[in-house]
């Protein structure tokens, strides 16, 4: 399915729904995060995606970072709730969302790194080579917050 994200663009679609989900900030010994890039709309991102109902989001993060990327991972703390309504996320099936991700940071626990159907490409990346990738600002503002505070944000 393809997506396309619009940012406080006034040509946006109007929002039909609200979707809890959230991400991960996934860091290997060196301090690299891991990203995937994404298949539905080719940009780099963080391993995320919605929750099920009846699982939690512990186990939503869990569950969309196995499958993104092939790694397991363990939540250890909330980097920030990202609830911006000017970011617009429309898929091919005529869904137009509002952002609601809480991101996580979280560690490996097993697992090995490996593409999926959502993803063409997944590698850790040093910070400092994070700001020249092509990616959602949204998910650059998860980035920056988790290397800039130690503390939750609210956003």
């Amino acid at each position: 399915m393809a997506r396309s994200d619009y940012y406080d663009d006034p040509n946006a679609p109007p929002v039909t729904s609200l979707v809890p989900g959230g991400s991960a900030i996934v860091t290997n010994d060196a301090g690299e995060i891991l990203l995937h890039r994404r298949a539905d709309n080719h940009l780099w991102a963080l391993p995320g995606g919605t929750m099920d109902i009846g699982e939690t989001l512990a186990q939503a993060i869990i569950r969309e970072g196995h499958e993104e990327t092939g790694l397991l991972v363990e939540p250890d703390r909330i980097v920030g709730i990202y609830s911006d309504p000017k970011h617009v996320i429309a898929y091919s099936d005529g869904e137009v969302r509002q952002e609601f991700s809480i991101c996580v940071a979280c560690r490996i626990v097993g697992g090995e790194i490996r593409v999926s159907e959502e993803s063409s490409a997944v590698r850790f990346f040093a910070p400092a080579r994070i700001q020249h990738l092509d990616m959602h600002p949204s998910i650059r503002r998860r980035i920056n917050d988790y290397l800039d505070r130690s503390e939750p944000v609210l956003r």
